[in-house]
């Protein structure tokens, strides 16, 4: 009788697990499968996680926002738009990738798929920058990834959080090539742009080694590593300022839950001059964009004013 008792209990537990997941896939809400690693972690710092939060970003869509870009570029400024993807969907923390099945060992995250697209003269440029950072529990994202295409070619940077930060890179310029390396880990810029839309308040200020973007990196062909950075947060912005780059990065956002970001400017030496790229935000909407596949709903781009 005991053993069957032990049993039930074990189903039961497993049962409510399984529940607990969501997926971006499939759909499904459930407003509380953050709590999921909770329940065998040990000596780990977690996020309180508020009703409204948790109706806002569970409840199966992801938030897209457009905005109008001037994006500088070879000493110029150039034309184009740019776009903000969060959405929150279960992770596989061993193989790092997204779950498909629901699963206990899942962990829930904060995904954000940061786009970019400009002309450079005849030429145009795509860029995405990913991140998966997780919600409940306090720590580095979990994975970046980074990719730049344009006609002379492309590169790829990937970044996984494991007993350290592992590096892998590809790219099509002479002395990058093939690359395979490790850094201690430390802030990561990428992560800070879904650490905000969390909670502002626990934004890192002061004088820190931050790991700059994987985008500006890998466009400004510079070695991957911690640079020292001013961070200064006020009530509806945030600033990273690294003087031996010579770049400033300040984002604004709306000071009220979800944190949406309204804008940001980030300057730099393009060309022989310093000159400053800005997004301005156009539309924001909710939708369960993996749905939306079929011709009549290419609408939805009109509504976001991208062409």
């Amino acid at each position: 009788m005991k053993n069957y008792i032990k049993k039930s209990i074990a189903v039961s537990f497993t049962t409510t697990l399984l529940l607990l997941g969501v997926s971006c896939k499939n759909n499904e809400t459930n407003k509380d499968k953050t709590q999921v690693k909770e329940l065998t972690a040990n000596d780990t710092k977690y996020r309180v996680l508020s009703q409204d939060f948790k109706d806002y970003w569970y409840a199966g869509e992801a938030e897209i926002t457009s905005y109008k870009l001037e994006q500088a570029r070879y000493g110029e400024i150039r034309i184009g738009h740019a776009a903000l993807i969060y959405v929150t969907e279960d992770f596989l923390p061993n193989i790092q990738v997204k779950a498909n099945n629901q699963n206990p060992e899942n962990i829930s995250v904060l995904k954000l798929n940061a786009t970019k697209k400009f002309n450079t003269g005849i030429y145009p440029y795509s860029i995405m920058q990913s991140t998966f950072y997780p919600i409940s529990k306090e720590q580095h994202a979990l994975k970046i990834t980074s990719s730049i295409q344009e006609w002379c070619g492309q590169t790829y940077t990937q970044l996984n959080n494991k007993a350290d930060f592992e590096i892998t890179s590809h790219s099509y310029f002479e002395g990058e090539a093939d690359q395979n390396y490790h850094l201690e880990k430390t802030v990561l810029e990428n992560e800070l742009w879904t650490q905000l839309r969390l909670d502002p308040k626990s934004l890192p200020t002061g004088d820190l080694q931050i790991i700059p973007s994987l985008e500006f990196v890998s466009l400004k062909h510079i070695e991957l590593k911690p640079y020292l950075a001013n961070l200064t947060l006020n009530a509806n912005s945030y600033t990273i300022n690294y003087p031996e780059l010579n770049r400033k990065l300040s984002i604004n956002f709306n000071e009220n839950a979800p944190f949406e970001i309204l804008d940001w400017t980030e300057s730099f030496k393009s060309g022989t001059e310093i000159l400053t790229t800005t997004a301005t935000k156009l539309v924001t909407i909710k939708s369960p964009y993996w749905n939306k596949k079929s011709s009549k709903d290419s609408v939805l781009r009109k509504t976001l004013k991208l062409k």
